[in-house]
């Protein structure tokens, strides 16, 4: 579905990915993995369209998509859950969600609404309520409801368990291992709470210093004592 093939980018004159290249097939939970400034989050940036590739290339199902904008990436079916809680904190959280479906007529729109709100029943109470008055972990549940409106192919989370209490981080994960299942929907996600993501996910990329260290299966991180000093 997704594969991107040696791509160089940064911000300004910093590089931060050097020839970076992985894969995401139909169906799959991806993790990225590693350190702080290995370009996990710049990956799901280049893809998504909101910094350009300097080089390689980005194809998703089968085209070319570097240099397209956000916009239209989200109509060929990519969604990104920025880290941080991103909502509209001046908008009440229905707002926030029409949003995430802006380019459907009305009754879609509000079918879609209705779907997302099954998976988060408690945001169902809180429609009228402004977004900034959410918890944190109301605020994560909205980002993540808004990202699935458009009913996505690939669905891109960055740390979607910054902020959250322990109990609300099994919590999240196992959403989205129940999306997942639901809808064969594929899963991009990097994550710094790297034993949890691992549970929910089919393979898993390594990164450092942005290049990909290694590139396999969960269990082999954690088997490994080598890649487990690196990576956990």
């Amino acid at each position: 579905m997704l594969e991107i093939k040696n791509i160089q980018t940064g911000y300004g004159k910093k590089q931060v990915l050097f020839g970076t290249s992985l894969d995401v097939k139909q169906g799959e939970i991806v993790a990225i993995i590693g350190p702080n400034g290995a370009g996990k989050s710049t990956i799901l940036k280049a893809i998504c369209g909101l910094i350009p590739v300097w080089n390689g290339e980005i194809i998703f199902k089968d085209t070319p998509i570097n240099g397209s904008s956000p916009a239209k990436n989200v109509s060929r079916g990519i969604t990104f859950c920025p880290q941080g809680n991103r909502v509209f904190d001046e908008l009440s959280v229905i707002e926030n969600l029409q949003i995430g479906g802006i380019h459907l007529k009305t009754t879609e729109l509000k079918e879609r609404i209705d779907g997302v709100l099954q998976l988060f029943p408690i945001l169902k109470d809180r429609l009228r309520q402004n977004a900034g008055k959410l918890s944190g972990g109301e605020k994560q549940m909205l980002a993540l409801c808004r990202a699935l409106i458009p009913k996505p192919k690939l669905l891109m989370l960055d740390e979607p368990s910054l902020g959250l209490s322990p109990n609300l981080v099994s919590a999240a994960f196992e959403k989205i291992l129940e999306i997942n299942k639901n809808t064969g929907m594929a899963v991009l996600i990097v994550e710094q709470k790297v034993r949890e993501v691992l549970k929910i996910s089919h393979r898993v990329y390594g990164l450092k210093l942005g290049k990909v260290e290694f590139a396999g299966l969960p269990e082999e991180i954690m088997h490994s004592e080598q890649l487990r000093r690196v990576f956990l």
